[in-house]
């Protein structure tokens, strides 16, 4: 009784209790839909808009627009939504993660609350994990968009497309995207309605921040999102950020030397393994025969460099394997997805790691890369106005979720009653005794013609199951990260009688498994007799998999996450159809030589049982999921950590973010001659100018200023504004006549805004805003990126001054203090760039990287370059003197055009003989050899 009482008043139920009028009100539209005609829908839509443009709220317009997208389904693509999809569809628009078994209609459900938000004109957006599910769910659902007359784009990696039912793709593949043309990315997010992948739509803003131009800018805003798979993007993606980094320097043959040197430590007696931490240490043995080798007396007073390069070569050697987290491939070392098993193209670890594993293997080390863009997925996602996501495996997380993005988890129930049968765990002794265990159980399972589905945690694991298999003469499907190009086809016959489907984590999200096979459609058949004798024989086939007891899942070991073994179960069971599930362990396993083990290592070795002997029983069961939840809770940490300090960086990333944009917009915005009315670009810089001579003047002598300090000032006044001797000298003489504070300033900012005038009316006014937008774009960028670097290291050497609490503190109050010096920085800089900056084009397109457990993956982009190179010296310039006499005014317009000794135009005075060897005046830190003196 008590347990029924908690179910009827449970949250969730009553949460869907609440939903049920709205569900009556959207079916009281059903007779009115059915009389629409095709033109119609598109009428209704607009109709709609207006509604809602015109101050309705989405709530009030849900029933009739839900019915409406329910219609447009059925006469579309054949399906109409389920009531607990209505539901599904109500929750994702309340800004709820909706836990959606497999097989339940998620794709389907999405599209209610993407059409109810797209009414309010601002662009509604389903994330998903890969280019194939945001491809798949756009193009599954195109002509029911269409219908409604509602866009779709979709946004991938170096792709967008737009829905347009009348051009059709020549190139072949899939034909549910042959529908779908090129376009920008811009017009892809100007969609009503934008799919993509949850790394392209944050590296799109962190690409948008770093824009030259507004017109570069592609994402319009972040109103409503719906993620995909919310548990393993806003939880698993999550532990790490994204980051956008271009090419830094070189890498050396270091490493290859210390991916040799670690070859001969021995583990446990030279380093030890932290299995939990993912951590490796060096013994005081192994130090010894390390410093022997090198021929060196300490290793840690060789410098950074040595020991960098031996913690990555080691970390490599002890904690990262071949087929495991990464593969080899041709010459390229590619990381594997922990969660999904999928290769991860253009992703690199960062901090050196990749360097070491492409020694470690080998093949040719790629360039490092320096930092320019940062930013989490949670304070990414935190964006959006409107948040929510659907699974089929989030309850477990509905903590997290709740306290980082603030929504609430609610279960869905199934459309049909679930019927998979669930076996406790086996468990046995050694690897051997379980693997031959498995291969009975399939070959067994595999004579009585039904189905099976093994899932493994590695492609290592996945290669040595379908050996063992091959040897058996069962006959198979092998599918990892190596040929996930064939998923599809794969995954399709993986219901058929008899068939025996050996993956990774790839069969454990995405595209369903349908009892029987793949269900035949009338598009892909001739006639439609072929068709009906299609479906005849795939119903043969359904009912007899049926009878068998459904598809039968085997797990060749737990994962650390229970979500991840629930989402392998729910592979079996789909609307309702029959099922079974096991998993077999071994005591050799990494959760349980983690978690667990040897308590039932001691136990069987008490009962003296044989290691061919499994122990079957809840109790193992119930200890393995206490040591996930453990690993759960411990990677919660990490990821709570994560957030806490990006707060931090996420406020200084909105004040740095905003003031580019603002910037951009300006640029943008027409600007017209009004008198006294100045462009907003050069009035901020004649700002920045007046506020640093101010602070020039102010922090001498407020009077009766001596010449020792009319020395100071103008020595700094021609860091600002670069004097040649002659004008220096007559500078100078006019300001030893200057006493007061108030009248030292007016005179300077006279002078700096003349020479600013002067250098304008020669440039030419488009130019001039040009150089300007583009000084303080450029001197927000690179500061920022230092910024990031010593961000970086503070948040890397902050834990070590002491407890945690004490260390967050720290943190928090070092870097409010760098920020401010950050901004100071930025303005001065600007103020002493602005007379010198020479314009050129920008470096290659930086990396983008996306961390993963603790180390970092790249994605290589192009970056909008900055304006294409310019010279000051106008045609038309009055005069290009090679020294300067007379009046000041005579000595602005020189500034204005002249060039160096070598003839190369400057933005600059007639400078005094510059060496090779100096620093080049064009502020490039190059030297000038190197540089303008080539």
């Amino acid at each position: 009784m008590l347990s029924f009482l908690s179910n009827i008043f449970s949250s969730p139920n009553k949460t869907i209790a609440s939903y049920q009028k709205i569900i009556e009100q959207i079916h009281s539209f059903d007779d009115e839909m059915t009389k629409l005609k095709e033109k119609d829908f598109a009428k209704r839509t607009q109709k709609l808009r207006e509604r809602v443009v015109g101050g309705e709220s989405l709530d009030v317009v849900l029933p009739e627009s839900f019915a409406l997208v329910r219609e447009a389904a059925k006469r579309t693509i054949g399906l109409s939504h389920y009531d607990v999809q209505l539901i599904a569809g109500i929750a994702f628009h309340e800004s709820k993660i909706a836990e959606q078994k497999t097989g339940e209609g998620k794709t389907l459900s999405a599209t209610l609350p993407l059409y109810l938000n797209s009414l309010t004109s601002k662009g509604a957006h389903l994330v998903t994990v890969n280019d194939y599910l945001a491809q798949l769910g756009a193009g599954w659902m195109g002509p029911v968009y269409h219908l409604l007359g509602v866009s779709v784009g979709i946004i991938i990696h170096d792709k967008a497309y737009l829905y347009d039912p009348d051009f059709r793709s020549k190139e072949k593949g899939d034909d549910r995207l042959e529908h779908f043309r090129d376009v920008t990315r811009k017009e892809a997010y100007g969609a009503d309605v934008t799919y993509g992948t949850n790394n392209e739509f944050g590296f799109d803003y962190l690409r948008d921040n770093m824009a030259q131009r507004l017109v570069d800018v592609v994402q319009r805003g972040h109103y409503f999102a719906i993620v995909d798979e919310a548990d393993s993007i806003l939880i698993d993606e999550a532990r790490t950020p994204l980051i956008i980094s271009a090419p830094d320097t070189d890498p050396t043959s270091k490493y290859y030397e210390f991916a040799k040197l670690v070859t001969i430590l021995t583990r446990d007696s030279d380093y030890k393994v932290d299995e939990k931490m993912r951590a490796v240490s060096l013994t005081d043995l192994g130090i010894k025969r390390i410093e022997k080798k090198l021929g060196i007396e300490n290793l840690y007073e060789q410098g950074f460099d040595t020991i960098h390069h031996t913690e990555a070569a080691l970390k490599a050697h002890a904690l990262f394997h071949k087929d495991k987290e990464y593969i080899v491939k041709d010459g390229e070392v590619i990381i594997v997805d922990e969660h999904t098993g999928r290769l991860m193209y253009g992703r690199r670890y960062s901090d050196g790691l990749h360097q070491a594993i492409e020694a470690k293997e080998d093949v040719k080390i790629q360039q490092e890369s320096r930092t320019l863009a940062t930013i989490s997925l949670q304070n990414y996602f935190r964006l959006y106005e409107k948040l929510s996501g659907m699974s089929g495996t989030a309850v477990t997380e509905s903590e997290e979720f709740h306290k980082i993005y603030k929504v609430d988890v609610l279960p869905i129930p199934t459309h049909k009653p679930v019927q998979r049968k669930d076996y406790p765990d086996v468990v046995y002794k050694t690897d051997r005794a379980k693997y031959d265990a498995i291969v009975r159980e399939v070959d067994e399972t595999h004579k009585n013609g039904q189905p099976i589905l093994l899932g493994t945690r590695s492609i290592e694991i996945n290669q040595m199951i379908s050996d063992l298999l091959e040897h058996k003469g069962i006959p198979h499907q092998v599918l990892n990260a190596k040929n996930n190009e064939k998923e599809a086809f794969i995954i399709a016959d993986a219901g058929r009688p008899g068939a025996v489907t050996v993956a990774t984590n790839i069969a454990g999200r995405g595209v369903d498994i349908i009892l029987g096979g793949a269900k035949p459609e009338l598009r892909d058949f001739d006639t439609p007799e072929k068709f009906k004798k299609a479906l005849q024989e795939w119903q043969k086939r359904h009912e007899e998999v049926v009878s068998l007891g459904g598809l039968h899942i085997l797990g060749t070991e737990r994962h650390e996450s229970r979500r991840i073994d629930n989402q392998l179960r729910g592979r079996a069971g789909r609307q309702g159809d029959p099922g079974t599930s096991r998993f077999y362990i071994s005591l050799d396993d990494e959760i349980m030589r983690i978690f667990g083990g040897d308590t039932i290592a001691r136990l069987m070795t008490a009962l003296k049982m044989d290691e061919d002997q499994p122990i079957e029983a809840g109790m193992v069961g119930r200890a393995i999921e206490q040591a996930q939840i453990k690993v759960e809770g411990f990677f919660f940490d990490q990821r709570k950590r994560l957030v806490e300090l990006d707060d931090v960086m996420n406020k200084q990333r909105d004040v740095v973010y905003k003031r580019r944009r603002k910037l951009l917009e300006l640029m943008a915005a027409p600007h017209k001659e009004e008198a006294g009315e100045l462009p907003k670009s050069k009035e901020q810089i004649l700002s920045i100018i007046d506020k640093e001579i101010e602070d020039v003047v102010v922090s001498r002598s407020p009077d009766n200023f001596s010449d020792d300090e009319v020395d100071a000032i103008v020595k700094e006044f021609i860091s600002i504004i670069p004097f040649d001797d002659a004008s220096q000298k007559e500078l100078r003489d006019q300001l030893l006549g200057v006493k007061e504070m108030t009248a030292m300033i007016e005179t300077l900012q006279n002078i700096a805004h003349s020479t600013y005038d002067q250098r304008e009316e020669v440039v030419g006014k488009t130019l001039m805003r040009d150089i300007e937008s583009s000084t303080i774009l450029t001197t927000i960028d690179q500061h920022w990126m230092d910024h990031l670097d010593e961000m970086e290291n503070l948040r890397e050497g902050i834990w070590l001054r002491g407890d945690k609490q004490a260390s967050e503190a720290a943190y928090k109050k070092e870097s409010f203090q760098m920020f401010e010096k950050l901004i100071a920085t930025i303005d001065t800089s600007i103020a002493h760039k602005i007379f010198r900056v020479h314009l050129s084009d920008a470096p290659a397109g930086p990396t983008i990287i996306n961390p993963q457990a603790g180390v970092a993956r790249h994605d290589t982009v192009t970056v909008g370059s900055a304006i294409k190179q310019q010279t000051f010296a106008a045609k038309g310039a009055k005069s290009s003197p090679t020294s300067t006499k007379g009046s000041l005014s005579d000595l602005a317009n020189a500034l204005a055009t002249a060039k160096t000794d070598t003839g190369h135009s400057e933005a600059g005075v007639s400078a005094p003989k510059i060496g090779r060897n100096d620093p080049c005046p064009c502020g490039s830190g190059k030297k000038y050899k190197k540089c303008h003196g080539k």
